[in-house]
């Protein structure tokens, strides 16, 4: 019978070791996956986690969308403002008044105008759901936009100054959801714009001699005009 060496000895021993830890790790890994789970505590805390990830994903989504509403409405401003100039140039003055034509047939009562850009006073008027403002800032689209008779497309012979985009019109369905006039002209958090006059009709109302043209956003309180965006 052959003697094995010394080194043979050795390898067989060395591989009967690794054989035998690596059977009980495999059977501790197979123990531990079977008989182990998360405790109530570590459920909680888990949630607990998700539910405050969530939290700073939404306010940082909600930030980021008021942080571009302010910015179109800066846009929109501003637009606004150079096509009044634009108005102004050619007809002498800044647009003034209140809207004079008869809304469309079946228009609620109540959009008919019954107030103007100089009753409008940016220093006292906080409320963009008021009537006021639906009725001056239509009146701002009508001039602008060559739309006297508010069915949303330009009169002939009427000069346009300003393209409304659709986004910033409240338009009046009838019940069967047809478009059948104007309410107001919107900004991107779905107020009234404010345009006002008043300064001109009396120089302690608003803040311009011109015009004042403005948009609450979404200040709160309402009244806090520092963080209104507006043209003065």
């Amino acid at each position: 019978m052959k003697r094995k060496s010394t080194l043979s000895i050795w390898r067989e021993a060395w591989r009967g070791i690794c054989i035998k830890r690596l059977t009980n790790r495999l059977g501790a890994w197979h123990r531990r996956r079977y008989k182990t789970g998360f405790t109530l505590i570590e459920l909680l805390v888990v949630i607990a986690v998700i539910i405050v990830l969530a939290g700073l994903i939404l306010s940082t989504f909600g930030y980021v969308q008021k942080k571009g509403a302010r910015a179109r409405v800066e846009t929109e401003i501003a637009a606004m403002s150079a096509a009044i100039e634009s108005y102004k140039a050619d007809n002498g003055i800044y647009p003034r008044g209140q809207s004079t034509s008869a809304p469309p047939s079946g228009t609620p009562v109540y959009t008919v105008a019954t107030t103007g850009t100089d009753d409008l006073n940016a220093l006292s008027d906080f409320d963009s759901t008021q009537k006021i403002y639906q009725d001056a800032s239509r009146y701002l689209y009508e001039q602008l936009s060559g739309d006297v008779n508010l069915d949303l497309t330009a009169d002939t012979g009427s000069k346009t100054y300003f393209a409304f985009k659709e986004s910033m019109l409240a338009v009046i369905k009838d019940l069967n959801g047809n478009n059948i006039g104007l309410s107001h002209i919107k900004d991107p958090f779905g107020n009234s714009y404010g345009y006002s006059t008043a300064n001109q009709a009396a120089p302690a109302n608003g803040y311009n001699p011109t015009f004042d043209l403005w948009s609450t956003a979404n200040a709160n309180p309402p009244d806090d005009r520092n963080q209104w965006i507006k043209n003065w």
